[in-house]
């Protein structure tokens, strides 16, 4: 890691103002609209450019689909899809290879935290050297929160909604209504009326263990006022006792280190009808309209991701849009890989929405996005809450910005509470302090 860190720097050490001072990576500068997308090709000619785009959606899930269809109309540019796995060892393969110099020409990020860390290593092309693509236009409003420094350094492409999928037979064997404005102390009660058995009432992968967290400081700040860390809100306190009493107290969610030993696959364990409830986003719906491999017997329904108690006036949700797809400073392709990705923002990725990544762009066909969306399984989902967490829900959105540092240093304490090696007085000390030091370090 020490090593990849001193490559790292290096590579943006070299970078030099093809990263920052307007010109389009290696092509010298900005292209007018007109210049041809093959421009900055390999030099044999005759042979197509040939462009590789790295990404965390499985092929068959909308991808492969998607290459296909440039492949087959733009003879002279051939995109190549690789996948890679949108975790901690995938986006560690992905830094890698940009590091070394394999090749990369475009590339999916995740979260502003991936973004920022490759935008100071040199590996994002300042896309405002093209003028002839207007991401806010484009994209409304929403698209600002993935600037940095007042710059796009890549493209938000679709609408991500983040909800808690719901067996929706379960809750009406229950009386229990599909919530459209709850808590988490509500969704707690109906973890506990769902439970049945030894089995779990709520489940979710350990990746949006920091959600609420996010929705909170993103408001209150991460830091105070004088500057010193704020992870002592009270209301990052009671997220994490809340969870923890789930998982201790009520035994309705799984205890961490049974999730982190088993690495749990919390999609297969809700769309079996072992979990009633599942905290995830609209990826889902690759696995839920995917009978063979996932049968299941039950109506999905679909709420909002709960508020912490005391945070109504000021409750932010993760989601607005995503997928946010930047160009490798170093590739040698970057006007291919420009107009790909303008074809790709404006409705060439629309087979992803059998997957749940709709389209972002209000030049986008929406209807037809939302058909792909349900394909021949609408019948299998209550469509209106479906309807209000996707278009109608009108509650703020934020995109995670904190630097990883944080997010590595939170979690790695959090985990101690969850795993009871240590208290929570103790979680938050640690969490500030280590967090004090990050800020004077990063001065």
């Amino acid at each position: 890691m020490a090593a990849l860190a001193l490559v790292a720097g290096t590579l943006a050490g070299c970078s030099g103002k093809g990263n920052n001072g307007g010109e389009a990576g290696g092509s010298g500068g900005a292209k007018s609209p007109s210049a041809s997308a093959s421009a900055n090709a390999s030099g044999k000619a005759g042979e197509p450019v040939k462009l590789k785009m790295w990404g965390g959606v499985p092929p068959e899930a909308g991808p492969q689909a998607v290459v296909d269809a440039w492949n087959k109309d733009h003879p002279d540019v051939q995109v190549e899809y690789v996948r890679y796995v949108n975790d901690d060892e995938g986006n560690l393969k992905l830094d890698t290879a940009m590091m070394t110099g394999q090749d990369v020409d475009l590339f999916v990020n995740y979260s502003m935290s991936q973004t920022a860390k490759r935008k100071e290593s040199g590996f994002t092309l300042d896309l405002s050297a093209f003028t002839d693509y207007d991401v806010d236009a484009k994209m409304g409003p929403d698209a600002a929160g993935w600037k940095i420094d007042g710059k796009y350094y890549g493209i938000p492409t679709t609408k991500s909604s983040f909800f808690v999928a719901l067996n929706k037979d379960k809750l009406d064997a229950a009386n229990l209504p599909v919530p459209k404005d709850w808590t988490w102390d509500e969704l707690r009660e109906y973890a506990k009326k769902l439970k049945a058995g030894d089995g779990y009432g709520f489940i979710q992968h350990t990746e949006p263990f920091v959600d609420p967290i996010d929705s909170v400081l993103s408001q209150d700040g991460y830091t105070k006022a004088d500057g010193t860390s704020n992870l002592d809100d009270p209301l990052v306190r009671k997220w994490l006792e809340t969870l923890n009493g789930m998982m201790k107290e009520d035994k309705t969610t799984p205890p961490l280190g049974e999730q982190l030993t088993s690495k749990m696959p919390v999609e297969q364990i809700f769309l079996s009808g072992e979990a009633p409830m599942l905290n995830i986003g609209a990826w889902l719906l690759r696995s839920s309209n995917n009978f063979t491999d996932y049968p299941r017997d039950f109506k999905i329904a679909f709420a909002p991701v709960p508020r912490l108690a005391g945070s109504a006036d000021k409750y932010v949700t993760r989601g607005g849009i995503g997928d946010y797809i930047s160009i490798n400073a170093k590739s040698k392709h970057t006007d291919a890989a420009w107009s790909f990705l303008k074809w790709y923002a404006d409705g060439g990725m629309a087979p992803l929405a059998a997957g749940g990544r709709l389209p972002a762009s209000k030049d986008a066909d929406q209807e037809a996005a939302l058909k792909s969306l349900l394909g021949d399984k609408a019948d299998t989902y209550d469509r209106d809450s479906l309807m209000y967490v996707m278009f109608d829900n009108k509650t703020p959105t934020y995109v995670r910005s904190v630097p990883q540092e944080v997010m590595d240093l939170r979690s790695q304490e959090y985990e101690k509470y969850f795993l009871g090696s240590q208290t929570m007085d103790q979680t938050i000390s640690a969490m500030v302090s280590r967090h004090n030091e990050f800020l004077k370090t990063a001065k």
